[in-house]
């Protein structure tokens, strides 16, 4: 534990990045802060649980996946089904009644139950995964031609739950819910969901920069930096990389069970390509391949698309957009890039000084 703060410099900056959200419930209660920053920021973490999982399959294995929405909406979906069927007392919902239901749907009646949800919530996504990995990767399909797949796949599942309004009320999404643990309107409640997202935000971390300092980790960059190499080496690339892809919706799942207690709705809008493509935006901007690049570059890149679009709300797609461009072209390694270039110069600049 003394090495995970000492000896890597990027998880020190973790730490820290860790430790002023923990302070934001704090910095509200001062004053410092508004009422709503706690919801804010708390959704910034489930997403920064995201691009973990992103720079994962992207940064360290070189799978660029734009359809990661898909995962993070079924653990959404999942935990917004039970937290409205308990509210409702198990009964049908207002939109199946307009949509003729006279009792629960078959595949609702096991998110009556809380244990059984959350097996839910990570089996299916899961399941799902391994399917699309299983087959993709098993053709050695790669690229941008994988990119392609889980594109169109994203498109596909959006323009399913867009259509399912009798069962999950369609483009509005399930609304007015409240938290696992009580009232969405409680301000205890939201505290207390804003430190279990960062508590999750520490252990999947935690989890993934484990795997990476293994061999484990070191074949996943000898697949990403050479995917034949590798394979001839002797090494089952596609179980490799599905097992990486399994993971990371899981992650994503994870993550949108979180954003859904926090958010206190979840509609396809969150599947969308436009939400799949920002997932890969946070991390290109943080700085691929470093973790905590990822986690950074959700948390800006939120929070620079909430001032821009509360400031200039026709426009600031625009912005994003421009910015991502600007990164991609000239700072090719992210934020954590730069900052790392400029802590070695003025390394260097110091060792210089001293010979002399």
């Amino acid at each position: 534990m003394k090495s995970f703060f000492t000896k890597n410099p990027r998880n020190i900056a973790f730490s820290i990045v860790v430790i002023l959200l923990a302070l934001v419930p704090l910095f509200t209660d001062m004053g410092l802060l508004t009422s709503s920053s706690i919801v804010r920021f708390g959704r910034y973490i489930t997403f920064a649980i995201v691009a973990i999982g992103i720079d994962l399959i992207w940064g360290y294995t070189g799978i660029l996946s734009l359809g990661h929405g898909i995962y993070f909406c079924l653990g959404a979906y999942g935990m917004a089904m039970y937290l409205l069927l308990q509210k409702t007392g198990g009964k049908i919902t207002d939109f199946m009644q307009r949509g003729g239901f006279t009792e629960l749907p078959w595949f609702w009646k096991p998110f009556n139950s809380l244990p059984l949800s959350i097996i839910l919530m990570i089996a299916v996504p899961t399941l799902i995964a391994w399917v699309i990995g299983y087959f993709i990767f098993k053709s050695r399909v790669k690229g941008v031609y994988f990119s392609i797949i889980s594109q169109a796949l994203t498109w596909a599942m959006y323009t399913l739950f867009n259509g399912l309004q009798p069962y999950t009320n369609g483009t509005n999404g399930i609304t007015g819910i409240d938290t696992i643990i009580g009232s969405y309107y409680n301000p205890n409640n939201i505290k207390i969901l804003f430190y279990v997202a960062l508590v999750f935000l520490v252990l999947v971390y935690a989890l993934t920069s484990f795997l990476i300092s293994t061999k484990f980790g070191k074949i996943l960059v000898a697949i990403r930096d050479g995917e034949n190499r590798t394979y001839f080496s002797g090494y089952k690339v596609s179980s490799f990389k599905n097992f990486v892809y399994i993971l990371s919706a899981v992650f994503a799942a994870i993550a949108g069970a979180l954003y859904v207690n926090l958010n206190n709705s979840i509609s396809p809008t969150e599947m969308s390509i436009t939400f799949s493509v920002g997932m890969v935006i946070w991390v290109a901007v943080g700085g691929r391949g470093s973790l905590i690049g990822a986690v950074i570059g959700a948390i800006l890149v939120s929070a620079c698309e909430f001032s821009v679009s509360s400031a200039f709300p026709s426009v600031w797609q625009y912005f994003i957009g421009i910015f991502f461009t600007v990164v991609i072209l000239f700072f090719r390694r992210g934020i954590v890039g730069i900052a790392s270039d400029l802590v070695a110069k003025f390394n260097l600049k110091k060792a210089t000084g001293k010979e002399a």
